[in-house]
């Protein structure tokens, strides 16, 4: 008889912790595995993400100030450095009615009067103070003023400060450019050429537009009644008039003018521009989102609203600053706040060609400003606890630290936890330095 062999007790139980060992050794080789797996893909979402904001905000900020086809500016002059600056070239404005302007642009913190120039009585150049403005904000408030009308009555419609969804992110500042979008408007035929609208001078001194719109501009019947500020432009100059007979073909220059504006001959490249429709104001600013994790869990998105409409452009996105490069008279460029540049007036600046009397130039740095630096600190959205300390920390130079350091740190402005986002994600700064194409200083 054959006796059948076998493990022991001791035998099974020294299998079974072996097993075990084995086991959790493959466990733990895959929890960190995947741990590092989601880190990476993080980081990567954070780095597009990030690239994709940045380029997008520099191409609005590279435009500022663009009107049409013209440089910088107009004739050089000497500056006190000896070197050759462009003067400055800003639309003229004979639209009469003091609330025509405003009513025309979007996202505008500054009425006539108060601290700024009361309505003009006479044909002026484009105010500086309209054509770049923006606010500083830190954990509590913001500088010059809170750019939301919920808490400012003459601010406009972007959400305030929180920590909710649909909330403007803590902390993150706002910026508002203007820019003439070359692609709008209607070309204007010259010397006689057979495409395009066409500039008429009457006996009372009005001009008449026989509106004849090429296949890619807007058709004459489209354009709304309350698009009746209008711009003349061309490469050298712009002019800003009230038109009637909107919607039709034939526009003319009769409405509330302080006079009628000039027709030039042998204008380069002349179009004529709907002010509400074809001056671009653009604002950024950070809006509280749900990161989509089904926790509750916030973070932020970067919103681009041109003419009052909003877009989200990206998720993850913390922080949102700016600093201002002035170009001052010796050549040499300066970063300000928003509030130095907000605070300046005619003694900071050269005299525009027609002032508006009575005014002091309130904010004319802001048509000075040829550089912005940029900086931005994205999250990785979702929370992953398996980060490490060191993995957390992270370095933003608009608060002083260049190094990396902990979330809650002391010398943040303001902290993700102050903002109501989730600590744990990955965290990285992205910076960029503007060139403003059409800084008029």
């Amino acid at each position: 008889m054959k006796r059948c062999a076998g493990v022991s007790l001791v035998e099974l139980m020294i299998a079974m912790v072996l097993g075990l060992l084995v086991g959790s050794g493959i466990v733990a080789v895959f929890a960190s595995t995947s741990d590092s797996r989601r880190a990476q893909e993080q980081l990567a979402r954070l780095q597009e993400e990030g690239r994709f904001a940045i380029t997008q905000i520099k191409n609005d900020l590279a435009m500022a100030g663009a009107q049409y086809c013209t440089g910088t500016g107009g004739a050089a002059r000497t500056s006190a450095a000896g070197l050759y600056l462009d003067e400055l070239r800003a639309p003229t404005i004979y639209a009469s009615d003091s609330g025509a302007l405003m009513g025309a642009l979007s996202d505008v913190t500054t009425p006539w009067g108060g601290a700024y120039p009361p309505a003009p009585s006479e044909p002026y150049s484009f105010p500086s103070f309209l054509a770049m403005r923006g606010y500083d904000c830190t954990a509590s408030t913001c500088t010059p003023v809170e750019p939301s009308n919920k808490r400012n009555p003459n601010g406009f419609g972007i959400p305030v400060m929180g920590k909710s969804v649909d909330s403007r992110v803590i902390g993150a500042s706002v910026l508002t450019v203007r820019y003439i979008n070359p692609a709008g408007g209607w070309s204007i035929a010259q010397d006689g050429g057979a495409k395009g609208g066409r500039l008429v001078s009457h006996a009372d001194g009005s001009v008449g537009i026989h509106m004849n719109p090429l296949s890619n501009e807007v058709a004459a019947k489209d354009v709304k009644n309350s698009e009746s500020l209008m711009m003349l432009a061309d490469c050298s100059s712009a002019q800003v008039f009230t038109a009637t007979g909107m919607g039709s073909k034939e526009l003319a220059s009769t409405g509330n003018n302080f006079v009628q504006p000039h027709v030039f001959q042998h204008m380069a490249a002349p179009k004529l521009f709907s002010v509400s429709r074809d001056l671009q104001t653009v604002t950024y600013f950070l809006k509280v989102v749900d990161n989509g994790d089904g926790m509750g869990h916030t973070t932020g998105a970067l919103v681009r609203r041109v003419n009052g409409g909003s877009q989200e452009i990206a998720r993850g996105v913390e922080r949102l600053d700016f600093r201002y490069g002035v170009q001052q008279s010796d050549g040499a460029v300066r970063y300000y706040a928003a509030e130095q540049v907000d605070n300046s007036t005619r003694a900071d600046c050269p005299v525009v060609p027609l002032p508006i009397h009575g005014s002091n130039d309130r904010g004319c740095l802001w048509r000075s400003v040829s550089l912005i630096e940029v900086d931005l600190l994205m999250d990785g959205q979702l929370p992953l606890h398996s980060l490490k300390p060191d993995e957390l920390a992270y370095s933003y130079a608009v608060d002083g630290i260049f190094e990396p350091v902990a979330p809650t740190a002391d010398g943040r402005k303001v902290t993700p936890l102050q903002q109501g986002f989730p600590l744990p994600m990955l965290r990285r700064e992205f910076a960029a330095v503007v060139a403003v194409r059409n800084a008029n200083p």
